[in-house]
């Protein structure tokens, strides 16, 4: 078991790469640089392994992909996990990593929206993305999280062996943060300074359409972990929808003592029904939630025990 294992994901990073493993092994010379090429075109492979990194493959496209991979070859104390592109200064990484390791959070969070991303980074629309995923994941979780698109992460030890990945590319960041909020674990901010990428080098994330997939994420992520709440709105607007078929037949019944709309009042009747269905599948589902959470509790327990063992060994 490594004390210290940087994971880089990287896709056709050979102008940044080199220097992004010389500057993390400078940082943390006691720390084993993973480097993990996805089906890169311009020998990124080549170029971080002469700079001294441990390079793998993974041919599944996606960074959600790479990630799964090395979460589930990588054994280490702490994780800390950059992007290839040198934007994340190494100078961070030992803050990073102490708040694992000494001070016990289960993930920290490399956060750019509080100093320079928003002077630093040329495209705005990216900016806008940016906050507009953090407020609604903190106004729909209930949490306080910085900066929850960032890349500059180190995890512990029970956060990697027990989060399933499931996102396929760009949303895994937003996935590993509504993850570690609903399981409760500790998550920690670390302030750090944000660079654009260098001339030369171009972002593989597509502004449109990788924002719709972490607009999607967050959606199907707050029906699965609030149920309940997801499916009461949904009763509330079948019930709003119902009551406004009812209305106008409930006032011509009171002036004439007739239902001559017997459609409308057949529809509210059905909307009705399906308001009280939704609220009755939220609160299953609820239970079920609970129960998964409790399994999930014990599952740490039985990790725990694992990681003292390898520890020891």
């Amino acid at each position: 078991m490594d004390k210290i294992a940087v994971l880089i994901p990287c896709y056709n990073e050979s102008k940044t790469i080199g220097k992004v493993v010389r500057d993390y092994k400078a940082a943390l010379p006691e720390a084993t640089i993973y480097v993990y090429d996805n089906n890169s075109a311009d020998h990124t492979d080549e170029i971080a392994r002469e700079a001294g990194a441990v390079v793998r493959y993974e041919y599944q496209q996606g960074k959600g992909n790479v990630i799964r991979r090395m979460f589930r070859e990588i054994e280490a104390e702490c994780y800390l996990m950059i992007d290839g592109d040198d934007t994340y200064p190494a100078e961070y990484a030992r803050q990073m990593v102490s708040e694992v390791l000494e001070k016990q959070a289960d993930m920290a969070v490399g956060d750019r929206l509080s100093s320079t991303y928003f002077t630093e980074n040329k495209r705005p629309f990216h900016n806008m993305g940016n906050s507009l995923v953090r407020k609604s994941i903190n106004a729909l979780f209930k949490s306080d999280i910085k900066d929850v698109m960032t890349g500059y992460r180190a995890f512990s030890y029970l956060f990697v062996k027990t989060f399933p990945v499931l996102s396929k590319g760009f949303e895994i960041e937003t996935e590993m943060t509504i993850h570690a909020v609903d399981k409760n674990m500790r998550v920690s901010n670390v302030i750090i300074e944000y660079r654009d990428r260098p001339e030369g080098s171009e972002s593989k994330l597509n502004t449109y359409s990788d924002g719709i997939k972490v607009l999607k994420t967050i959606f199907k992520f707050y029906k699965n972990y609030k149920p309940l709440a997801f499916f009461s709105i949904i009763g509330l607007i079948l019930f709003i929808i119902g009551a406004c078929f009812f209305l106008p037949v409930l006032i011509t019944y009171i002036g004439t003592g007739l239902v001559p709309q017997f459609p409308s009042f057949i529809a509210s009747g059905f909307f009705v029904l399906a308001a009280l269905q939704s609220i009755f599948v939220g609160l299953t589902l609820d239970v079920l939630r609970q129960k998964d959470r409790h399994d999930f509790e014990m599952r740490l327990n039985d990790m725990q025990a694992r990681f003292g063992k390898e520890k020891e060994q």
